[in-house]
């Protein structure tokens, strides 16, 4: 696991994407990468990926 560079993150979240300190600790350092345009992410999303989120997570209906 590599060692995290917390002032130069903290640098980033507070001035570069003014974030408050309250944003920016409640965020996962793989959510502020993403925001820092470092994560993974590649394209959009295809219909089998929807398709998968859909299985994963279906919308549950109440009171019927």
């Amino acid at each position: 696991m590599t060692a995290l560079d917390w002032p130069a993150l903290m640098r980033a979240g507070f001035h570069g994407l003014r974030l408050t300190p309250e944003q920016f600790w409640r965020l996962t350092p793989a959510e502020l990468r993403l925001m820092l345009g470092q994560g993974g992410v590649s394209g959009a999303m295809d219909r089998k990926g929807l398709d998968r989120l859909l299985n994963a997570f279906p919308d549950e209906v109440t009171g019927e």
